[in-house]
């Protein structure tokens, strides 16, 4: 007889928050429940571009490049996460799930410090400030993807308060750019953890079984 704790407990997504110097987790993010879909965009970089002349066909450069890649494909993620304090009765929340949200929210947020320090180089008269750097997010699906990423969009719906009108329930919109080797310097933690997973999505299109040419109706070759 299977026992309820015989029952492996499903795998979470989630977020892991890195320091890029060192590759040490600093915050590890573990969605409540795991969304019920995931929209992805995949979306190939072509050299030579997408549009032809206005003559009535494309140009001798562009026929050459036409099955020609610039770097790896442009990806983007979306999907739902939902948070819900009601679900979790045997956790104290006297704030509610002001907590959760902050966490997701400083994921596009520069801190206080930064600010601050970034304020008083200006006052210094430094002319040019470089952008706040953030720390690496790694958002993570299962063992077989773990890819960096940034996010794009956050949008929450909050739809239940306590009696302080600490929210309690709120539904967050998550839009999300895989970071490539095209978007980060070489050499970057993030640019071999984007190669790893790269590899890992190779390594599963190699099990696919391939198919034929008689399925195809194509049994007397191309």
């Amino acid at each position: 007889m299977t026992r309820y704790s015989d029952i492996p407990k499903p795998i979470r997504s989630g977020m892991v928050i890195v320091d890029p110097e060192r590759g040490t987790p600093q915050r590890i993010i573990v969605l409540q429940f795991n969304p019920d879909t995931l929209e992805r965009s995949v979306a190939p970089q072509a050299a030579g571009g997408e549009g032809g002349g206005g003559g009535g066909g494309d140009s001798g450069g562009d026929r050459n490049e036409a099955l020609r890649l610039k770097g790896p494909a442009q990806e983007s993620w979306k999907f739902t996460a939902e948070i819900d304090a009601t679900d979790q009765l045997d956790v104290a929340a006297p704030d509610g799930i002001h907590p959760q949200l902050a966490v997701l929210e400083m994921l596009v947020q520069p801190t206080t410090a930064q600010l601050r320090a970034a304020s008083k180089l200006s006052k210094k008269g430094t002319i040019e400030i470089s952008p706040i750097e953030m720390p690496l997010t790694l958002f993570t699906w299962g063992s077989k993807r773990v890819m960096p990423v940034r996010l794009t969009e956050l949008s929450v719906n909050e739809s239940a308060f306590d009696v302080n009108l600490n929210p309690i329930r709120a539904s967050l919109s998550i839009g999300m750019k895989i970071l490539t080797v095209s978007d980060l310097p070489a050499g970057h933690r993030g640019a071999e953890l984007y190669l790893a997973h790269l590899a890992q999505k190779e390594q599963l299109a190699r099990r696919a079984r391939a198919g034929s040419l008689a399925q195809l109706g194509l049994g007397g070759g191309i």
